[in-house]
């Protein structure tokens, strides 16, 4: 089977179907409702006419497994940091932390844990490897890469209220 075809069908009043057949011959629909929720459904094997599997998904459950299927952040290109025991992880910090409108310097992060902090996501941008005086904010996402030890460490010290 070469490349996959997904066909779509307008419902009217509801949205529009897309159906795709996979290489082992199951049918999988998503219908994009008008709300901007979805359903996703798989048909049976014996029967693609009978739904085995029918879930409504929120956007923002639909955004996450689009993520989860095919995550922004993975390429086959990449260097694999779990074979060289590193850790990448995104860390949260609260509108409650101390660093919240420091600058990122203060942190000492990679002096105390050896963690590197090489992008941080603020609302919907990113910004890559941020200097010593970027300055923090409540509502970032720290990109942090480590170790494991490295990481829970600054996972502790972002977090300090």
């Amino acid at each position: 089977m070469g490349t996959p075809r997904v066909s779509s069908t307008p419902l009217p009043g509801i949205g529009v179907r897309y159906d795709l057949t996979t290489r082992e011959r199951r049918r999988v629909s998503v219908v994009a409702h008008r709300d901007g929720e979805r359903t996703l459904n798989a048909y049976r094997a014996d029967d693609p006419d009978a739904c085995a599997l029918s879930v409504r998904l929120t956007a923002g459950e639909t955004t996450a497994l689009i993520d989860a299927l095919l995550p922004s952040h993975h390429s086959p290109n990449l260097l694999s940091t779990t074979e060289l025991g590193l850790v990448a992880e995104r860390v949260a910090l609260s509108a409650l932390s101390y660093w919240n409108g420091r600058v990122l310097g203060e942190t000492r992060m990679r002096t105390e844990t050896g963690v590197s902090i090489v992008a941080v996501l603020r609302r919907a941008e990113a910004v890559p490897s941020p200097t010593p005086d970027f300055r923090l904010a409540g509502g970032d996402t720290l990109i942090v890469i480590g170790t494991r030890e490295g990481v829970e460490a600054a996972a502790a010290i972002l977090g300090r209220e």
